[in-house]
């Protein structure tokens, strides 16, 4: 599942100490995969040109890599060598890998969305392969996970958005749905300028509502996956729960500053893992999560 912010790339745990240890290679290199993507796509001077012919270099080598073929040298020892074991040991499912680069590309070309399935079709593409992903290396295939993960992931990248206004502003990117705006009265470019107001407050109020409810559409799932992993699941749900807690504290004013959790925050999100309702229901395997 993914993490509500882990370093740079915030959509993705890093084989913390809650993993399962046998696969924590494979979740590094799923990793580093992306993260380096996301470098290319968002840091340095580079133009938006320049990032989606690097992008498409970095596609074309985890296209080769998944045919045997050798990557070209740039990025072979830090991303293609270990995934490459990994597409095979675990027969990762490559469409998925693809669309995390469709995703990164698309934020180079796309600065606003018109609706929210609009939105959550992005989100499809930039979050959700990173739950099946991990799905996939616990051996979970059947479609009630495959949803539930779905909804959570993608209720953290649009957790991510409404803590990030602030961020994603300055870079000219507004994901606060066109439908949406326009109900509150509330222009793109008072988003851009972080023009705070109450009409921007009570936007960002219904989409933290939107976030929690698709959350609790998948938080079930963190109560089905045993061991280590289940419990990273419920901390990284009561994580983006929390985000959400903070924004509604500070009474919706993300355009002016962007809410974070701390070590303050560890003992409750902890009793809120522990005291997570059950489902009684257990997903049906197809493998062994190791």
């Amino acid at each position: 599942m993914p993490a509500v912010s882990i370093e740079h790339y915030e959509n993705f745990p890093v084989a913390s100490w809650l993993s399962p240890p046998a696969l924590r290679p494979a979740i590094m290199a799923i990793y580093r995969f992306a993260r380096t993507a996301d470098d290319l796509a968002d840091e340095g001077d580079a133009t938006p040109a320049q990032r989606l012919r690097e992008l498409a270099d970095y596609r074309a080598d985890l296209r080769a890599v998944a045919a045997g073929q050798t990557p070209s040298p740039r990025w072979a020892a830090r991303v293609f060598a270990p995934l490459g074991r990994i597409l095979v040991e675990y027969r990762l499912p490559v469409p998925l890998l693809e669309d995390l680069l469709d995703a990164f590309e698309q934020d180079l070309v796309k600065t606003d969305y018109a609706t929210r399935v609009e939105l959550l079709d992005y989100c499809r593409r930039s979050a959700n392969p990173v739950g099946r992903l991990l799905l996939h290396l616990y051996g979970i295939a059947d479609a009630e996970s495959l949803r539930r993960s779905d909804a959570i992931c993608s209720a953290l990248q649009l957790i991510n958005f409404w803590q990030d206004f602030t961020v994603d502003g300055p870079r000219g990117r507004i994901y606060a749905p066109l439908e949406d705006r326009r109900r509150h009265g509330v222009e793109g470019q008072d988003l851009l300028s972080l023009r705070d107001s109450p009409d921007a407050r009570a936007l960002i109020a219904e989409l933290c509502g939107w976030a929690r409810d698709l959350m609790g559409e998948g938080a079930p799932l963190a109560r089905r996956i045993p061991g280590r992993a289940g419990w990273e699941l419920r901390l990284v749900v009561q994580g983006g729960l929390r985000i959400l807690d903070k924004l509604a504290s500070n009474r919706f004013d993300a355009l002016l500053r962007r809410p974070k959790i701390g070590a303050s925050d560890a003992p409750l999100l902890l009793w809120r893992a522990l005291t997570m309702p059950a489902d009684r229901t257990n997903p049906r395997r197809e493998g062994t999560a190791r």
